[in-house]
């Protein structure tokens, strides 16, 4: 029971960690200065210490809880569970060191907006399936429909 609660708790932190990142910068981009930019790029930095912690959490947790489960809504969390994770590692941690670093630099030239359109969009896609691993956990409180034998 402790595990479905930590794992519940990291996942929805995590969550909420990265919709705060995507909304601070689409915010920021749109209606900030350059300082209000590399001030929200300094404090994404900072707040993976909190963001990477509760995706190790939950994934490690969710590993453990889905162990021998044939359940079709564990199947598609497994599934997804590698995108997620790659796309954070390949594209949305470096993209982030590099933006803090360009913005930091006060180069907010083609590159930065580049960067950042791609770091949006592949925010958004992470956000988009973490958001159907929490439906699928939620959904996994309540048994499968039954459908009657012929």
């Amino acid at each position: 029971m402790i595990k479905i609660r930590i794992h519940a708790i990291a996942g929805i932190i995590g969550f909420l960690t990265i919709l705060t990142f995507w909304l601070s910068t689409l915010i920021s981009e749109t209606l900030g200065s350059h300082t209000d930019i590399a001030a929200v790029k300094n404090a994404i930095l900072w707040g993976m210490i909190v963001l990477i912690p509760c995706l190790i959490m939950t994934g490690a947790t969710g590993v453990s809880l889905g162990k021998g489960w044939a359940d079709p809504r564990i199947s598609a969390k497994r599934k997804r569970m590698p995108l997620i994770a790659g796309n954070g590692l390949i594209v949305l941690v470096p993209s982030a060191v590099f933006l803090a670093h360009l913005a930091n630099s006060g180069n907010f030239g083609t590159v930065f907006y580049g960067v950042q359109t791609l770091e949006l969009l592949v925010g958004a896609v992470n956000l988009a399936l973490m958001g159907l691993n929490i439906r699928d956990g939620l959904a996994l409180r309540k048994p499968l429909p039954r459908t009657p034998a012929s």
